[in-house]
């Protein structure tokens, strides 16, 4: 019933020494800050993003209710991704069950939204009280024309990272190479996989990819069309945007498929022009290879130019840094860029090796932040008095308190932050939040002094 998590790469799972690292796959301790969520939100962050698809999920309204369209993808065509639909389980599905339930709800979604695909999520309840989604959706699936793919990600599996494993093995088993067409290599292709589409980062990449001659076969699963997935195995290479997430996916698709792999960022103007660059080699074309190092020349200096007047104003600001996935390390250097420093850097939701990164990434001099509770980062605010603090919007209300300028780089943004063009915006966002006149009206005291009163 559930995906066998000894074929998952939880290698990450063993603890590291360091201190602050990462405890991947396994479960907050009371108190610590519920970033890493559970499996079955890991699940619906990888597949949620498929615009053409309708997600389905079986449980208690709240599991639909409380997370839905909380990660701010965005779609250029169809909008059906982001209709919450769920059975609604009640007490009387607990008792008696709520596979009917499943199999009529799944029959009118395709009925009145005709969608390419059901993807249909397992909860802690419907797991517990033993509703078969494989069966239902099997049984469905023979009366419908469309692939009905149940997806086992009951949340007590573990941690949002095992979700986000269990959505890689569904794609890899139940949709990649599942289409008709041909199955040739397209040249100078790729898949961009763990790119989400927040707030429309890939909009930002995909202008350097077309100006370059190189085609975006599809995005795992931003912005992503079911059809697109399915051909996904006629890509000539994997980019490996959030490692944390979809490394198993990669892994597979380079042994069933030939499909090379390497890891990326777009975030920051050298992680940008430093993937670009390897993307052409990994493509061994030696023409594009030279078109690709004349280019990111080109949109550097044109970059650079035009966030100097932003960087002016930033230069010598202290901030922290607690983020996850890519930006645990691509966010160190995007910050050097525009001359902030970093006082203390932290992750929750990162593999080892991201880590790492941004250790070395980092000054000696920076703070690992070990203790994650609310209680741990007053604490650190309290001692360190930055001047920004960038991070994830579970951490805004903590900043708010303490009347420090915020900014949100996860996946509540509204402003797209990838590619050169998202470095320009990176910036002005940057800018507009430490310069703002709200934070020296803040830490005035109050009630004021007599005789500072207003008239």
């Amino acid at each position: 019933m559930f995906t066998n998590l000894t074929k998952l790469d939880l290698k990450d799972k063993k603890c590291m020494s360091d201190a602050g690292s990462p405890k991947l796959c396994m479960k907050a301790l009371p108190g610590e800050g519920a970033e890493r969520s559970c499996a079955y939100d890991g699940a619906r962050v990888v597949l949620m993003p498929i615009t053409d698809v309708a997600h389905l999920v079986h449980g208690p309204i709240a599991c639909a209710g409380n997370s839905w369209d909380n990660r701010g993808a965005r779609s250029s065509g169809s909008q059906l991704f982001r209709r919450g639909l769920t059975t609604d389980i009640m007490e009387n599905d607990v008792i008696y069950g709520g596979e009917q339930k499943l199999k009529e709800s799944i029959l009118e979604i395709a009925l009145r939204h005709n969608p390419k695909a059901i993807f249909v999520y397992a909860t802690c309840v419907s797991s517990l009280i033993g509703d078969d989604i494989d069966k239902i959706c099997k049984e469905a699936e023979a009366v419908l024309t469309i692939p009905v793919i149940a997806v086992n990600c009951p949340g007590f599996l573990g941690d949002k990272n095992i979700g986000n494993r269990i959505a890689g093995e569904v794609l890899f088993d139940r949709v990649i190479g599942s289409g008709e067409g041909s199955d040739e290599k397209i040249p100078l292709s790729i898949n961009l996989i763990g790119e989400y589409n927040i707030a429309g980062d890939i909009w930002g990449i995909l202008p350097d990819l077309k100006n370059l001659g190189i085609t975006l076969q599809t995005a795992i699963t931003g912005d992503a069309k079911f059809d697109d997935l399915r051909s996904a195995h006629r890509a000539s290479l994997n980019v490996l945007i959030c490692s944390k997430s979809l490394t198993n996916l990669v892994r597979k698709m380079e042994i069933r498929y030939g499909i090379p792999f390497m890891e990326g960022s777009f975030y920051g103007i050298h992680d940008t022009s430093e993937t670009l660059i390897n993307i052409a080699k990994a493509l061994k074309d030696p023409d594009l290879l030279e078109r690709t190092l004349v280019y990111v020349q080109k949109r550097e200096d044109e970059t650079r130019k035009t966030i100097a007047g932003y960087k002016k104003l930033l230069e010598n600001k202290q901030a922290i840094l607690f983020t996850g996935g890519v930006k645990t390390w691509s966010m160190v250097s995007t910050l050097a860029e525009l001359g902030i420093n970093i006082l203390a850097g932290g992750t929750q939701n990162s593999t080892p090796e991201d880590f790492q990164r941004m250790k070395e990434l980092m000054d000696p001099s920076a703070q690992i932040i070990e203790d994650t509770s609310s209680a741990g980062f007053l604490k650190i605010i309290a001692e360190k008095k930055p001047d920004l603090i960038v991070a994830g919007g579970k951490t805004k209300y903590l900043a708010h308190k303490t009347r420090t300028p915020f900014l949100d780089i996860n996946h509540g943004r509204k402003l797209p932050y990838a590619g050169y063009e998202g470095m320009v915006t990176f910036a002005e966002t940057l800018t507009r939040t430490v310069l703002s006149p709200i934070w020296g009206l803040l830490k005035q005291e109050f009630p004021p002094k007599e005789g500072e009163q207003d008239g």
